[in-house]
């Protein structure tokens, strides 16, 4: 059933909701045509016919960065030391394996499992296209038509970041493993791109995968096309020390300034890490409103550093979370642990409140991805949430108006009860509606890859 068809109008009956401010308790949620259609606070009991979401009930968190396949990964890189480049060997022999069927399993499970977490909507970083050398499969789009389907089945949205990954480093050929990332050139990949439809789960954004990926004199190509649809750009930015070194050597800037004199940067772009900047980076990406997605669970699986979200945030930057690799699912993880590397940083507490870090989870994570209309609670507002226990062994005991301080610094995504998305519940009671046994699709899936 597609995501904008509700079958009936419903109403939930929410125990507590968190409303953007504040934590209200007894609110009443009217939903038709998949959208909310009011609000209702004051009511102590829950009316007659609604739905009851036992705990504190959010907006649907927006994962804004994810590579699905990366969550093959898991427990494998784990193993040992080493650094992102050493990492990225081994996620490139996943890589490899990948066709448009079992990439459709593999997203479908993953996906489900972010259902699971709470979210309800992906931003998927997607450069994996051809076939391996390169060969084009007789659809071009067949990899990223299967992400769309897989979002689709279980449940979820996505925005699809049709990514450019032209090189393999400041203008290098691609080598062999990153021959299916590229399109030859930006011109191409644009032309490709254009093929892709949007659907009522779906929308559509650009990429440029790095400055090391895409030849700076092929950023504005990716860049318009994105302006001209007023779709989402995004891109990894300065993840790697190696890299800025890499861009100076290149160009006699850094990456920040590279993108902002080939006009990547403004309000419908979004920067991926921005781990290692500069004071003048900061500025840049202030003053052009240039959002800023942190990944902090990746950041610190791969030993990058700590980026400085606070001070991109207080120049002018949205901030935003992601999964990213996927070394754990859980955006209430990513939200408190930007917080929690600031504090170890600085020494000090207290840089985001609760509030903060939630609307970081999923108004502008959802308007990062181009959903203007969904992370919040209000009428007219897409009918997406999720609803987190409050009697958990983890979030049992504070008094009901500090829930959100609970589910920011407590909770995880063992602790959602909920999910709905456009109305419908896609995660009742702890259990996946449309993919009965998440565990068992993503065990199957992954080996199905992993060799």
């Amino acid at each position: 059933m597609p995501l904008t068809t509700q079958a009936t109008p419903t109403t939930y009956w929410l125990e507590h909701a968190w409303l953007g401010t504040h934590v209200e308790p007894g609110v009443a949620l009217d939903t038709a045509d998949g959208r909310i259609t009011a609000v209702r606070t004051g009511v102590d009991t829950p009316p007659p016919g609604a739905t009851v979401l036992r705990g504190l009930t959010l907006p649907g968190l927006a994962n804004a960065h994810s590579h699905a396949f990366h969550r093959a990964l898991r427990g494998t890189v784990q193993v040992g030391s080493g650094t992102f480049w050493t990492w990225r060997e081994i996620m490139y022999s996943v890589a490899d394996r990948l066709t448009p069927d079992t990439y459709y399993a593999l997203a479908r499970a993953v996906y489900a499992e972010m259902a699971l977490a709470g979210i309800t909507c992906v931003g998927e970083f997607h450069y994996l296209h051809h076939a391996p050398g390169g060969t084009r499969y007789d659809d071009p789009n067949a990899m990223g038509e299967a992400l769309v389907s897989a979002a689709e089945d279980a449940g979820i949205r996505i925005t699809l970041l049709d990514t450019a990954y032209l090189s393999a480093g400041f203008g290098a050929p691609p080598d062999a493993h990153q021959l299916r990332f590229s399109d030859g050139t930006a011109e191409r990949w644009a032309e490709r791109a254009d093929a892709l439809k949007e659907r009522a789960h779906a929308r559509l954004g650009a990429a440029i995968h790095s400055v090391r990926a895409v030849p700076a004199d092929q950023l504005g190509t990716v860049a318009d096309w994105a302006r001209e649809r007023r779709a989402p750009l995004h891109v990894h930015l300065s993840e790697q020390t190696a890299e800025n070194d890499a861009c100076r050597a290149a160009h006699g800037c850094t990456p920040t300034r590279l993108l902002a004199d080939h006009g990547a940067l403004g309000r419908h772009t979004t920067a991926v890490h921005a781990t290692h900047l500069t004071s003048e980076d900061i500025e840049l990406l202030g003053d052009s409103r240039t959002g800023v997605c942190m990944c902090p669970t990746t950041e610190r699986d791969l030993a990058d550093g700590i980026g400085p979200a606070a001070r991109v945030q207080g120049r002018g930057s949205p901030l935003s979370l992601g999964s990213d690799s996927h070394a754990v699912i859980d955006l209430l993880e990513e939200a408190r642990a930007m917080e929690l590397d600031e504090r170890l940083r600085t020494r000090t507490r207290g840089h985001w409140t609760a509030a903060a870090l939630l609307r970081a989870a999923t108004a502008d994570g959802h308007a990062a991805l181009g959903w203007d209309d969904a992370g919040t609670l209000e009428a007219g507002a897409l009918a997406d949430l999720t609803t987190i226990a409050l009697d958990s062994v983890r979030t049992a005991g504070p008094v009901p108006r500090l829930a959100a301080e609970t589910a920011v610094f407590a909770a995880s995504a063992a602790d959602v009860r909920h999910t709905v998305v456009a109305g419908r519940q896609i995660v009742r009671d702890g259990a996946h509606t449309l993919v009965p046994d998440v565990p068992t699709a993503l065990a199957e899936s992954i080996a199905a890859v992993r060799g």
